[in-house]
């Protein structure tokens, strides 16, 4: 029989056909650069935005260097989305918005609120009114599956969220209301996208509120001990960078008008154990350092804020937006561990000649 192309394949050959001006918020971060990656592939012209809080050049520089003849296509924006008027800026001329700029991390919200809620909500807002007066075409938002709160039941639908156990999901569930207000006062097309655990090539290892995956990798890689918060039967919906970026392309570009107006899960639809992850992590390591074989993870305590499970129903993204992850858990992470070996050694390679 003959094989139909995919959604995402229609939408990538429609992009390089038909080129669009796009906006990505946070385009140096660990989601943001994956995302300039993508459409610099697919011929578009990209507007990057970031304050570089916790985005880093050399996230860029690592897409840009790739690709010499790309550069013509980026323009880098290089403020905030506490300001309306950059954001202003930004806008004009833009097809698209792809908003992944925010301040992540469950505990760094619980530590600091405030300023969580600026950059979250009033960041967001910001976006939204200079979208709608740039007369943007469709605006994609990160939501988060903290949205589903204190909700027991699995998996986790879209329409039966609970109630948030944190500032940090009090600021997705802000941006999801005002998302559909900006929809029904406004006429614009919004879409929000409710990530679950992203994990892939140029995730941050690094600082006090890093995730799961990068920070055992680093660890592991520099002998230093990997702590799981509670029993480790904590699990999630582990998430490869690559259904990220074809969410977020499939919900800008492929998606139909009838679509918008909500939030969908971005996820694989499969739940595995922290202490699961931990051993994934370390044997995969293995082929690079076999003397990790022997390690254990080291329990503590539950951290509060955190939700004890999460798995994504992603039946709504399938039948409305087309979406298919290509990637499974562990074909995610054969992937990831060779970006974050391959980084090290270079790292260390630079430390060794001087040049950092």
């Amino acid at each position: 029989m003959p094989r139909f192309p995919s959604a995402y394949e229609t939408v990538r050959s429609d992009l390089i056909t038909n080129p669009r001006v796009w906006l990505v918020t946070g385009v140096a971060g660990f989601i943001g650069s994956n995302l300039l990656e993508e459409l610099l592939d697919l011929g578009q012209t990209v507007r990057g935005m970031d304050n570089f809080l916790t985005g880093h050049r050399e996230n860029l520089a690592e897409v840009l260097s790739a690709r010499p003849d790309a550069k013509t296509r980026f323009e880098l924006v290089d403020a905030d989305i506490r300001s309306i008027d950059a954001c202003r800026e930004a806008c004009t001329g833009v097809d698209y918005v792809l908003h992944q700029a925010a301040l992540g991390s469950v505990p760094r919200s619980i530590h600091d609120p405030i300023t969580s809620h600026q950059v979250n909500v009033d960041g967001f807002l910001n976006m939204l009114v200079a979208a709608r007066d740039a007369r943007v075409k469709r605006v994609v938002y990160a939501s988060s599956s903290s949205v589903y709160g204190d909700r027991a039941e699995l998996p986790q639908k879209e329409g039966n969220t609970g109630r948030p156990l944190s500032p940090y999901a009090a600021t997705k569930v802000a941006n999801e209301m005002y998302a559909g207000v900006f929809q029904r006062s406004y006429d614009m097309e919004m879409i929000g996208l409710r990530y679950f655990n992203v994990f892939g090539r140029r995730q941050d290892p690094n600082g006090a509120y890093a995730a799961v995956i990068p920070r055992w990798v680093s660890s592991l890689l520099r002998g230093e001990p990997c702590r799981i918060f509670g029993d480790g039967e904590t699990s999630r919906d582990f998430c490869y960078i690559a259904n990220v970026v074809q969410a977020n392309l499939l919900a800008a570009a492929g998606a139909r008008a009838a679509a918008t107006d909500g939030a969908y899960n971005v996820a694989c639809g499969e739940s595995t154990s922290l202490t699961k992850l931990f051993y994934l992590i370390r044997d995969g390591l293995g082929a690079y350092k076999p003397s990790l074989g022997a390690v254990q993870p080291q329990y503590e305590d539950f951290r509060p804020g955190d939700i004890p499970r999460s798995l994504a129903d992603i039946t709504s993204a399938r039948g409305l937006l087309g979406y298919e992850p290509t990637h499974r858990l562990a074909d995610g992470m054969a992937e990831a561990l060779e970006w974050y070996v391959s980084s090290a050694s270079a790292r260390q390679s630079e430390l060794v000649s001087g040049k950092v």
